[in-house]
């Protein structure tokens, strides 16, 4: 397999080749998104960067080199804003190869969550991805190449204590993401999803630190105890080599797949291990 060498000293084998490739990236005013939008230009891409924080997206764009780099701010769940983003992408460099849908947030803690913080959760950790999918995979289809990416998180495999909209929707997310793969993969859709543990982001590690002993507390203690957290640029090289790979699960902790077997193997027995890490976090 050949190889494109990156800044840094990366080398990604090619498979569906990122040097010279139009890409969308959701969420890209900070954090993985941003780590992402790097990376690909770094690589040779073309990247239309978006994000709900118009300040923080514009930012991360004027970091990049002009001629690689645009953006647009909305929410990533909004028909209307796909179709902006991917029409700038069209008249700017070219018809879109890559769109990793990336935007996510957290939300509402334990039953006390609002219908507004379900419906917000629902539509930015999937909805967003869902109409992401519609908008582009029939050109994807038709022109037999494509490649999706879905950021989801570790807690889409096992659970994320604290936040019930969190856990739920990342969930979904994966499962969407597999639906995507098995339906279109063998029509020149490829599909990736991210499932990454705890990551330096303002997701985790939020300006306002939360209330002690509420729900989002011990979200950010659950995360943070489990497993190393990651750099953004750490997470963003682990996409990129799942890409040249063309791998469907993309896990920058290695041993949430070892978790994840243990769950399946004895759902009864992980599930009162997980009620006792619970019940450490809180005591």
């Amino acid at each position: 397999m050949s190889s494109i060498e990156l800044e840094g000293g990366f080398n990604y084998g090619v498979g569906m080749q990122v040097d010279g490739s139009v890409a969308v990236v959701t969420g890209a005013g900070g954090g993985i998104g941003a780590g992402i939008a790097r990376a690909l230009v770094a690589s040779g891409a073309k990247v239309v960067l978006t994000d709900l924080n118009e300040d923080g997206v514009s930012e991360v764009a004027a970091s990049l080199p002009s001629d690689s780099a645009v953006f647009a701010s909305g929410d990533a769940g909004s028909v209307e804003h796909i179709d902006e983003v991917v029409r700038l992408a069209e008249s700017t460099f070219g018809p879109v190869d890559f769109y990793f849908a990336n935007a996510g947030i957290g939300g509402g803690p334990g039953l006390q969550a609002t219908e507004e913080q379900w419906d917000a959760a629902f539509n930015v950790n999937v909805m967003a991805h869902v109409r992401a999918a519609k908008r582009l995979v029939p050109g994807w289809v038709e022109r037999g190449n494509g490649y999706f990416v879905s950021t989801a998180s570790a807690a889409g495999l096992l659970t994320q204590l604290g936040s019930s909209t969190y856990a739920v929707t990342k969930h979904a997310a994966v499962g969407f993401s597999e639906w995507l793969s098995a339906t279109y993969g063998t029509r020149g859709v490829k599909v990736s999803c991210l499932c990454p543990m705890g990551v330096d982001t303002n997701l985790l590690r939020p300006n306002e630190p939360a209330p002690a002993g509420s729900d989002e507390e011990l979200m950010q203690r659950a995360v943070t105890s489990a497993g190393r957290v990651l750099t953004t640029d750490e997470v963003a090289t682990a996409v990129l080599d799942a890409i040249a790979d063309e791998r469907f699960l993309i896990l920058p902790h290695p041993e949430v797949l070892d978790m994840y077997r243990h769950k399946g193997t004895d759902y009864d027995r992980w599930l009162r291990g997980m009620q006792r890490y619970q019940s450490t976090l809180m005591s």
